[in-house]
């Protein structure tokens, strides 16, 4: 049976771009992007038998409903003729966002409605302009949810409302107040298994706990996602507030800053932004990789480290790979992250994967045999997260349904979590590589502009299982053969899939490859 295919949107990417058109504003007040005129003054209803009815609801098909919600049902068809079409966004911002992250889709999608090429303008739209007025793809659902705009999105797009405007949301003010630490209640040193992978890191991390701003400043762990590194820095969080109640301890993601230092752009609230970062005690920020490619967030990272670095106060960040190895940061900040101390967590050993599982069936009063906690330490290597959340479903599973517990059972009950932990293991080149042997192909050939049927439709093949058995957005899989687009991307899967639908030879190739590339061990 064909696997659905279904388009998301990838964080870290959305991240990047996020940046990029936070800078833009920053620069250039309320920027007026070249191909978009003026702004109107009037907006027609959108038809029912419009293009722009099709393009949404293609869109629809593609994207998953936040990414909806936050960038396609608040645009207006302004106007649409088979020369040109011109739709209104709610801010500037959304307009850079939008031509740079989805009109090539749009006007793809256009080009399939019309039968050639279409003109795509983007124009801001008065903010007294009825609800009424809204595309006809769109108008149903925001009038019967008002709440559904800019407001109801994924937490980076959280940051990206407009600025003051009621219709499509309003973005809400930096505060200097000191904001609610959260933190994980079970994240504590005393939950911590350390093991010969993890306890140079499990070690400094005390050490910064019981002397803050004078064992280590700053602390800096990486590591693979899942390990431990939110834990240790938790961890230290939990020490600190319980040494000093009153301290002020932030704890939080990098895609946070980013996000406040976007709305902080947005609503002209520097002031307040940097008050709130630069007053604290104890700073700990997790997957500071994401401050890669994002020029002008470094830049404001980097006042506000040597603000706090000056002031004697704690920084502990975390990363999935090394501060040297982060693209495009800064050698300042590179330089300033290596100052104190720079430590690892590897993947934990068989051993302690082990003492992981038989701690956490003790914190859930679940008996499970021995056989089983071995099965999964040794099915589930790469991330402690995910193997703790396995063990949560079989007791779970043992607890509701009375029932003995088998390696069979247990195989079938964690299957898609088998499946994720292949594709942390899968890459793309690995899966090229795959294809290429499998249809008689050149590696060349993967990422190469030549058309002809017997190459286009492996390399669709191709791009079609890195979708469904990596975790690379559409952009990274798109690079990975030869600089496509993600609009090229989703149409070899919805082709793939056709196809699949309508030749079982294809559907017997493809499937033998995703078995082959989805085993175990």
């Amino acid at each position: 049976m064909s696997t659905t295919f279904t388009s998301v949107n990838n964080h870290r990417a959305g991240a990047q771009t996020a940046a990029k058109t936070a800078a833009k504003l920053a620069d250039k007040p309320a920027p007026r992007l070249s191909s978009r005129p003026a702004r109107a003054s009037a907006v027609r209803p959108a038809p029912l038998s419009s293009g722009w009815s099709s393009v949404h609801r293609h869109l629809e098909g593609s994207f998953p409903r936040e990414v909806m919600s936050s960038w396609f049902d608040n645009l207006r068809l302004v106007e649409e003729s088979e020369a040109q079409v011109v739709l209104g966004v709610p801010s500037d911002f959304a307009a850079i966002w939008i031509e740079e992250n989805y009109l090539d889709l749009i006007k793809k999608q256009y080009a399939s409605f019309f039968g050639h090429g279409v003109d795509v303008k983007l124009t801001v739209v008065d903010d007294s302009q009825p609800a009424s007025r809204v595309s006809a793809a769109s108008s149903d659902r925001l009038n019967s949810n008002p709440s559904a705009s800019v407001d109801s999105v994924i937490p980076l797009e959280r940051a990206l409302p407009s600025q003051e405007n009621p219709r499509f949301g309003s973005a809400p003010r930096v505060s200097a107040a000191r904001p609610k630490i959260q933190l994980n209640p079970r994240y504590t040193f005393e939950n911590f298994i350390v093991g010969n992978s993890n306890q140079l890191a499990h070690a400094a991390s005390v050490a910064v706990a019981q002397n803050l701003a004078r064992a280590y400043n700053p602390l800096f762990i990486y590591g693979g996602s899942g390990l431990g590194k939110t834990h240790l820095i938790q961890a230290i969080a939990h020490a600190a507030l319980e040494a000093n109640p009153s301290a002020n301890v932030m704890y939080l993601s990098c895609e946070k800053f980013t996000n406040d230092y976007i709305r902080a752009i947005e609503t002209k609230s520097f002031t307040q932004f940097r008050r709130q970062y630069r007053q604290a005690d104890v700073l700990l920020i997790d997957d500071i990789q994401f401050l890669e490619n994002k020029e002008r967030i470094q830049e404001e990272f980097f006042h506000t480290f040597n603000e706090l670095f000056e002031g004697n106060k704690q920084i502990c960040l975390t990363s999935d790979r090394p501060a040297s190895e982060i693209a495009k940061l800064e050698a300042r900040l590179v330089s300033r992250f290596q100052w104190g101390m720079v430590t690892d967590i590897q993947a934990p050993d068989l051993e302690t994967r082990i003492a992981i599982l038989r701690r956490k069936a003790g914190m859930l009063n679940a008996k499970i045999p021995d056989d089983i906690v071995t099965f999964l330490a040794k099915s589930i290597t790469r991330n402690v997260r995910r193997m703790e959340g396995a063990l949560t479903r079989v007791a779970s599973y043992s607890s509701l349904m009375n029932g003995t517990l088998s390696q069979e059972k247990v195989e079938q009950l964690l299957q898609d979590i088998f499946q994720e932990e292949v594709q942390t293991q899968l890459t793309i080149e690995k899966i090229q590589q795959k294809v290429t042997e499998y249809y008689h192909l050149r590696p060349s050939d993967m990422t190469s502009k030549r058309r002809p049927n017997a190459i286009a439709f492996p390399r669709q093949v191709a791009m079609y299982l890195c979708r469904i058995l990596t975790t690379c957005s559409l952009q990274e899989i798109g690079e990975s053969f030869g600089g496509r687009d993600h609009g090229t991307v989703i149409h070899a899967c919805k082709t793939v899939e056709n196809m699949m639908d309508q030749e079982e030879a294809s559907k017997r190739a493809v499937e033998l490859l995703q078995t082959q590339l989805s085993r175990r061990g």
